[in-house]
């Protein structure tokens, strides 16, 4: 363990005391962020200084901060994005008073379960490495809201933020109004969005679903290439209880002769897609048939592909992420962006090889399977249904050799919690179990009622603070020199990897 500094102007020896002091000094800051950032400057003598900018952190300037905490104040005011109408009648209306400004750019549009973030992430460095200034939008975020929407690669700027929310604020004013119901936070966002491409303007959006596809906010596009990741069930209560009826959803996404990027599917989702894709007379392409992952095997810090394309094959490709799920996720990331350029169908041939390389040798993923600590491995993932977490699973021990895994666990109520315990009972030693700074957040102590079905209750700990469960696990992992191989995960909810991410000094 690092000494603390003199400057810390506290004696990291009574933590407790420590934590307490550091609050009361912040009673100015927005309650529940001085509590995450207290406990991080506790943990920091742990987890060593920040570690790069990949995700924007709080405005150096004050007033600039408190802008954009009234921004955030005034979004948060709205129907959260968990309490939907389903109808795009609202978005609609804010994009005719806008002057519609979704259509100004062309777009590729994704749906799916999961792998959705990392998918977009890939197309757009991507899209970026041929030159083509990029918009891309997605979520959740997981620590700050700018993260949602990005030009050219990275978040927009707080100050950038503020005035595209600024800009569109009367209007929205005025379209809520004429509705029944006020716009919603993510409709909000992604008028926001729609509004700062054409801005910008970009040459191309990479826009991902919020939930969904028919009635998400975001399907007032027409995008000439619709990417559907793999289905799994989420969100049951409304997208519907089987596969086919979430794909239903799902296949809105699909436009009139759209090109298709469907990624493996299990059989009664890709029947519907394909139904779909017939009825709009869209081209599809499926991974394992018409392009896939030919090979892949476990590098330094990634993994090395060979990817088969719409127009060829792609070798040496060295992909940053861990993960089989994550493989898949390029190779389909690669057919929608060879789609969007015509190959394939318009053009034979292959993209140039050496910008497909350095395009996704640039790729990052903050909150998926990402090292933020060593000595012991701390990894996080926002795995938060039994799929995801089945995929962590299976590419963390793939590519961690981990003689003990600690598990940090805080996931949100609306979940399969069970399912994904499930997932995770096979690789955890023993599980730390917590909640998040959420509203959605299951309570901790319900949590570790269903984790004591699944693990026994030998091998449960409950921390409802997140500060005190990372500590645990740490303490934990590092209790027995012959466990020096040992490792923590923190997961079950994107706003528990975000907050663990801040608490860790990962900024």
């Amino acid at each position: 363990m690092s000494e603390p500094r003199p400057s810390d102007r506290h004696d990291a020896s009574d933590p407790d005391e420590t934590f307490a002091e550091i609050v009361d000094e912040a009673t100015q800051r927005d309650p529940d962020l001085a509590v995450i950032e207290a406990g991080s400057r506790t943990l920091r003598t742990r987890s060593g200084p920040p570690q790069g900018q990949d995700v924007p952190v709080r405005p150096a300037d004050p007033e600039v901060d408190k802008a954009l905490r009234a921004v955030e104040q005034e979004l948060a005011g709205r129907w959260g994005e968990t309490k939907l109408e389903p109808s795009v009648a609202r978005i609609a209306a804010l994009m005719d008073v806008l002057g519609e400004p979704q259509r100004a750019y062309p777009s590729i549009h994704i749906t799916g379960t999961n792998g959705k973030t990392s998918t977009a992430r890939m197309i757009e460095a991507l899209l970026g490495a041929f030159d083509l200034r990029t918009g891309r939008y997605t979520s959740p975020h997981v620590q700050s809201i700018t993260e949602r929407i990005s030009l050219d690669g990275s978040p927009m700027d707080p100050e950038r933020f503020i005035e595209a929310y600024q800009d569109i604020k009367p209007y929205v004013e005025m379209v809520d109004a004429q509705q029944p119901y006020r716009l919603s936070f993510f409709e909000v966002l992604t008028g926001m969005a729609y509004a700062a491409f054409a801005d910008a303007p970009v040459d191309v959006a990479v826009v991902e679903v919020g939930m969904g596809g028919s009635w998400d906010a975001t399907n007032v596009i027409d995008s000439s290439v619709a990417v559907v990741t793999p289905i799994s069930l989420d969100h049951t209560d409304r997208l519907g209880t089987t596969h086919a009826e979430i794909a239903g959803e799902k296949a809105g996404i699909i436009k009139q002769g759209a090109t298709v990027i469907l990624a493996q599917q299990p059989v009664d989702a890709a029947q519907v897609m394909l139904k779909k894709a017939v009825e709009v007379d869209a081209t599809v392409a499926r991974e394992g048939m018409e392009f896939g992952v030919v090979s892949r095997e476990i590098a330094v810090g990634g993994q090395l592909l060979t990817l088969r394309g719409l127009g060829g094959e792609y070798t040496e490709i060295f992909l940053p992420l861990y993960g089989a799920h994550q493989a898949h996720n390029a190779a389909v990331a690669l057919a929608a962006v060879e789609a969007f350029f015509g190959i394939g169908a318009e053009q034979p041939g292959a993209l140039d090889i050496d910008t497909i390389r350095r395009a996704f040798s640039s790729v990052i993923s903050p909150g998926r399977l990402e090292v933020v600590r060593s000595s012991p491995t701390v990894v996080l993932d926002a795995a938060h249904n039994p799929a995801g977490a089945r995929a962590t699973a299976d590419g963390l021990s793939e590519a961690f050799g981990f003689s003990r895994l600690i598990g940090v666990v805080g996931a949100s109520g609306d979940k399969d919690v069970k399912g994904l315990l499930e997932a995770f009972e096979p690789i955890f030693a023993e599980v730390v179990i917590t909640q998040n700074s959420s509203g959605r957040a299951m309570d901790a102590d319900e949590l570790a009622a269903v984790a004591v079905e699944v693990f026994g209750n030998d091998r449960v700990q409950v921390e409802p603070r997140l500060d005190d469960a990372l500590e645990a696990a740490i303490t934990l992992a590092e209790e027995e020199d012959e466990y020096a191989g040992a490792g923590v995960l923190v997961t079950g909810s994107v706003i528990t990897v975000g907050e663990a991410r801040l608490l860790l000094g990962r900024h």
